[in-house]
């Protein structure tokens, strides 16, 4: 269940918190609504991104690689973010997702690529 909206210190204006735990965690800004129902754990995901540093650096992107990305829904395969995140959207919505760094990579980051938080 989605609650909100709720005021939280990072990510996008008029994003929503769709972390399961409603602790600002994972903040999404819908840009394009999509259609049908929302997916069900150990449903396939295939959706493209790009990966935007809070700094407007660009680390990644699977538009630049023209593939988009699947992973299944709810196994862990993905940062918890996406897990989150992609539960709480439909077939061809579009949205900007951000998250604090528990719910990325944690403390530690990705050496090089990505700042710990």
């Amino acid at each position: 269940t989605i609650r909100g909206p709720k005021m939280c210190g990072h990510g996008v204006p008029d994003s929503v918190d769709v972390s399961t735990n409603q602790d600002c965690g994972v903040l999404k800004q819908t840009l394009r609504n999509g259609t049908g129902t929302t997916p069900l754990p150990g449903a396939m995901v295939t959706a493209h991104y790009t990966g935007w540093l809070e700094n407007g650096n660009k680390f990644d992107s699977s538009r630049d690689r023209g593939v988009p990305f699947e992973f299944t829904l709810g196994q862990g395969q993905v940062i918890k973010c996406w897990d989150q995140a992609f539960a709480t959207m439909t077939i061809s919505e579009h949205a900007v997702i951000s998250c604090t760094a528990p719910y990325a990579y944690g403390s530690q980051g990705v050496y090089g690529t990505i700042p710990g938080g």
